[in-house]
């Protein structure tokens, strides 16, 4: 699975950032007058308050160091990263443990091309094979073999272990149900469901 390279993530993301002073904005460029007001930045913009820059950064670091730990523990107990697990999981839950792709590439929230090469690599492995769709000659299926199911029984308890412990272990049960909440608020309103969202899954 991709990951940040390190100097991305020590870069501070602008919404982490204080606002800059005037005197380091500089004078408007004719390029800056001609551009879109959005993009000029007649509208003041909302800088995150002490509170909210305290909780946005504890959000960036925690999930950057989480999905580094499930990748660590992953890779070392079944030479695998964790967006890799994560396929295998949706396959094995899904109808004759299979999925078509654009389906599981929705499900996964991944580009098609990102899951056609994870596929690719799986395949390789001998965990999941591919087919044809009978009725659309575009489509396809992504199939969990018998070596692939294996795999992830053996897996899984360690998994799991990993991510109570990262996460679960240190969260009350009230934490844990806000939490949820919280990430599908989130989650919701990053997926609009008018047409031509640009989402992922559809890319």
């Amino acid at each position: 699975m991709d990951t940040p390279s390190t100097s991305a993530r020590n870069a501070a993301p602008l919404s982490d950032r204080t606002a800059p002073a005037a005197s380091d904005r500089g004078a408007p460029t004719d390029s800056d007058r001609n551009a879109p007001a959005a993009a000029r930045g007649d509208a003041e913009p909302r800088w995150l308050g002490e509170e909210e820059q305290r909780t946005w950064l504890a959000y960036v670091h925690a999930s950057t160091l989480l999905e580094d730990y499930l990748d660590r523990q992953l890779q070392r107990d079944a030479g695998m990263p964790h967006l890799y697990y994560a396929l295998l999981v949706q396959l094995s839950a899904a109808p004759r443990r299979r999925m078509r792709m654009t389906e599981l590439a929705r499900s996964s929230k991944i580009t098609r091309s990102r899951l056609s090469h994870a596929i690719a690599r799986l395949e390789r492995s001998g965990w999941v094979r591919r087919e044809d769709c009978p009725t659309d000659k575009r489509g396809q299926f992504a199939i969990l073999t018998d070596g692939g199911y294996e795999v992830l029984q053996h897996t899984a308890p360690g998994h799991v272990e990993a991510v109570r412990q990262a996460v679960f272990d240190r969260l009350t049960p009230a934490q844990q149900k806000s939490l949820g909440e919280i990430m599908r608020i989130v989650a919701e309103g990053l997926q609009p469901k008018e047409a031509g969202a640009d989402l992922p899954w559809l890319r």
